[in-house]
């Protein structure tokens, strides 16, 4: 195994909802309004980009940019007393202020704009952000990939696509790019690959009139793509009465085992639980998807809390988003009073310990096909991954991402900077030495082994002190709920 590069410190993303980047007060018109006085509110306020809105309602009707009104009136004809709503592009690419800031660089990306408005839940406008603010997925080079995924007309080139992801960012790896952007960078392609594999799909099938999703987990759900990764999905349907819902699976089935298939083809393994749309089990329409969610927190049974975990990290990935934004903010409401529910979560977690022996040297699990080696997923990162999903859903924060709900929780749990920051980074140190064996390694069942003799003096100081803090967090969970 090649030796792994000490890490560059890393800083996250900002915790705080996207509304946090838009605009305070962007340049609003009326519909109204004559191109004159939009281009000289443009030049008074330094803008290039002005929302067209309902003085009355404050609803967005529509938006125009700088450099549109100057191609009309140059190009177009267009009059400097014309109306702005003549010109504008109606019904702009319009996401929910409180949306995650990943789900917006992605939306910016696969449609190629500008420009996103940003709506409060009654429709009113509330800011404007542009992909100045959103700098992070172009990074790295994407926009050939990010053109060659939207170019892609059958699976063939999606596949190619997918392979030129997983090279590009095994580059950006070697090259120093630290763990948190590279994933983040990694799971805004792959999700931009899923949506174009939808897409391709879904034409070939009659799908039902219903709002309908897919949804992602696991790694996936947390914007903890690395690059070895299976397939964790599932399906949320919305029929318009009770009766209806087993027929609307049976016509969603064929159209998701479709997708599976075809994210097999692109690189994407299929589960070897079978956590995917195209199993009946997680092709559920919204009030089942609920009730699934309702009995795990409140008929928390060991065996069904261990394998239902990772499904607390969902998050929308195409189709319709608002049911599952819904479903989230109802299990954010529902969760924090859950007391049994979060104590078979702590119970789970804490029956693996980090691999260290009482003299602080490594322990192994006797893992006969890989003697001598520590498996960094389920002895490494899974320790973070577990903390933060319980503390996240205890305290109702909204994050998926191991880091961003530590940081969270941190936050309101008024604990020190310099600790939060330790728990990141060693969790980050863990993933980067997951990747870089990953990159080492054909084996899919060595992908996340690591023998502790391959790595320098250095690096194995540096992945004790990594599992020193998983302790910590294992002793705050043991102090928590009494285990």
């Amino acid at each position: 195994m090649s030796e792994i590069e000490t890490p560059p410190t890393e800083s996250g993303p900002d915790l705080a909802p996207l509304r946090a980047l838009a605009r305070r007060e962007p340049l609003v018109v009326a519909p109204e309004t004559r191109l004159r006085e939009t281009l000289y509110r443009f030049s008074q306020d330094d803008e290039d980009a002005a929302v067209v809105a309902d003085t009355a309602t404050g609803l967005p009707l529509g938006l125009v940019t700088l450099r549109d009104m100057l191609h009309v009136i140059s190009f177009e004809g267009g009059g400097l007393e014309d109306p702005v709503a003549n010109h504008m592009i109606g019904a702009p690419l319009s996401l929910a202020a409180d949306a995650p800031t990943h789900r917006a660089k992605v939306m910016m990306a696969k449609k190629g704009v500008s420009h996103l408005v940003l709506t409060e839940p009654d429709g009113r406008l509330c800011g404007l952000v542009t992909q100045a603010d959103l700098l992070g997925l172009r990074a790295g080079g994407a926009e050939s990939l990010i053109a060659s995924i939207g170019a892609a007309r059958d699976m063939a080139a999606m596949t190619l696509a997918a392979d030129r992801v997983r090279r590009r960012g095994a580059e950006l790896f070697l090259g120093g790019m630290g763990v948190e952007p590279l994933c983040q960078w990694m799971s805004g392609l792959n999700d931009l690959i899923g949506m174009r594999v939808i897409e391709l799909i879904e034409d070939e099938f009659d799908l039902p009139a219903v709002p309908w999703c897919w949804m992602v987990f696991g790694s996936e759900g947390r914007l903890e793509q690395t690059f070895v990764t299976d397939q964790d999905n599932g399906l949320l349907f919305v029929p318009p009465d009770p009766e209806s819902t087993p027929a609307l699976r049976e016509a969603f089935l064929p159209f998701a085992r479709a997708v599976n298939q075809a994210l097999h083809h692109c690189g994407f393994e299929r589960c070897r639980g079978n956590i995917m749309a195209g199993n009946p089990e997680w092709c559920l329409s919204e009030a089942e998807w609920r009730q699934r969610f309702a009995d795990w927190l409140h008929l928390p049974d060991p065996e069904a809390v261990l394998h239902g975990a990772i499904f607390f990290d969902f998050r929308p990935l195409y189709g319709s988003s608002d049911p599952v934004d819904q479903l989230r903010g109802w299990l954010i409401r529902e969760a924090p009073e859950q007391s049994r529910f979060f104590h078979a979560l702590a119970d789970q977690s804490l029956s693996t310990v980090p691999p260290l022996g009482w003299a602080g040297q490594f322990a192994f699990d006797r893992n006969r096909a890989f003697p001598h080696t520590i498996d960094l997923k389920l002895q490494g990162a899974r320790f973070f991954m577990d903390a933060a999903r319980l503390w996240a859903l205890k305290e109702g924060v909204w994050a998926t991402n191991t880091a961003e709900r530590l940081r969270a929780v941190g936050r309101i749990r008024r604990r020190q900077p310099e600790d939060i920051s330790a728990e990141v980074e060693a969790f980050h140190l863990i993933q980067r030495f997951r990747i870089n064996q990953q990159l080492q390694t054909q084996d899919p069942d060595a992908v996340n082994r690591v023998n502790p003799d391959d790595l320098n003096e250095l690096h194995r100081l540096m992945l004790k002190e990594s599992f020193k803090q998983a302790r910590k967090l294992q002793a705050r969970l043991r102090q928590e709920f009494g285990l």
